[in-house]
């Protein structure tokens, strides 16, 4: 059929349209997206008629037929913005196709659908080439953990800070979510860091790999960021913090404070003092030094160690007196001490400066 007999047919199909039989409307809705993608000429009357009748044909047809309509016109730049719009708040099964690619849905379209629908539209919308941030934040407002690993997935997705923010704080507290989190490219740096006491070993070494690569520019950039938001309230401090304080100022006056007298801390019980000097020794706050070794994260005390340039056979020590309890501890702690001779002294570097914000906050 040439493009001239398929216009001339148009008000013919669209007076069809008043039809009453099912079958013969299924057949006329057929015609009708036959001859749209047919005619590469059409007028602004004809596509307003071309919305409305298909709009129309569409609501009365059953599912299945609705998903066809939705997958053919998906992807179509020119597709009638009534009919998509009219797909997009169908079921789930309907609204997938249109809101994953239709180029057609304008942001408030898209808005719309995500106040008015589940989660099954929202990860539609999700997936979807690019995402606004306008967009992306009412979906990290309103979609579950599932929804948000697959916003997260998407590159093509924006997140304000703001909504970065947020998808970090549900992140650290779900393990489904933390490899997505640390693959995100363009997760901020500073929330990047905030995920490393949370995640298993595989992603921390991932995230020390990332901030050995980081621009410098970049590095100062995310740790300003950071610093804007670090919460200083971490819990209280021991009863015997003054006193063993006293004392590990003392040591630091008469030049005693050695890596070799943290090690004796630890084998004599004086963990108030060790955390103390650990924090002295590495610039960071208290309350992440007693994170460290309360939670014995030995590859977290290998970065406060290599940055601070401690030879191999101290951090060992350090590893084998926080696992005396331990059975195997020996064992574990020289596959630490592999680790350790692996992790090079920049990571080290950088990765603390993140850990350091906490420090210069609670000083603030």
């Amino acid at each position: 059929m040439t493009e001239a007999s398929i216009q001339s047919r148009l008000p013919e199909l669209i007076a069809m349209a008043e039809e009453g039989s099912s079958e013969k409307r299924r057949a006329l809705l057929r015609e009708l997206t036959e001859h749209f993608f047919g005619s590469s000429a059409r007028t602004a009357t004809e596509d307003t008629l071309y919305g409305a009748v298909l709009t129309s044909l569409a609501a009365e047809m059953e599912t299945a037929v609705r998903a066809e309509l939705s997958a053919r016109f998906a992807h179509a730049p020119d597709a009638p913005h009534a009919l998509i719009r009219r797909l997009a708040h169908d079921e789930a099964a309907v609204a997938g196709a249109v809101l994953a690619t239709s180029p057609v849905l304008s942001d408030e379209d898209l808005l719309g659908v995500v106040r008015a629908h589940g989660q099954d539209h929202l990860r539609a919308v999700s997936a979807r080439p690019s995402v606004s941030e306008a967009v992306s934040e009412l979906i990290v407002e309103r979609g579950d953990d599932e929804t948000l690993g697959a916003l997260l997935r998407n590159d093509g997705a924006r997140l304000s800070r703001k909504s970065s923010e947020a998808a970090v704080e549900r992140a650290r507290v779900n393990p489904a979510l933390h490899e997505v989190t640390v693959s995100r490219a363009s997760l901020p740096a500073d929330l990047l860091n905030e995920m490393y006491f949370v995640v298993e070993a595989r992603l921390r070494t991932r995230i020390l790999e990332q901030n050995a690569r980081m621009d410098p520019a970049l590095l100062e950039s995310a740790l300003a960021a950071g610093r804007a938001r670090i919460a200083t309230d971490d819990g209280a401090l021991p009863a015997d913090y003054a006193e063993c304080s006293a004392y590990v100022e003392e040591l630091k006056a008469a030049g005693q404070l050695t890596p070799q007298m943290l090690a004796r801390f630890l084998r004599s019980g004086g963990t108030t003092s060790f955390l103390i000097a650990l924090a002295q020794l590495s610039d960071i706050d208290f309350h992440t030094a007693r994170q460290i070794v309360d939670r014995r994260e030995l590859d977290a005390l290998a970065v406060v160690c290599k940055s601070a340039d401690l030879d191999r056979a101290l951090f060992l020590t350090y590893a084998v007196v926080l696992l005396n309890d331990d059975g195997d501890a020996m064992a574990k702690a020289h596959s630490y001490a592999r680790m350790y001779a692996e992790l090079t002294r920049e990571a080290a570097l950088r990765t603390l400066r993140f850990w350091r914000m906490r420090r210069g906050a609670a000083a603030a």
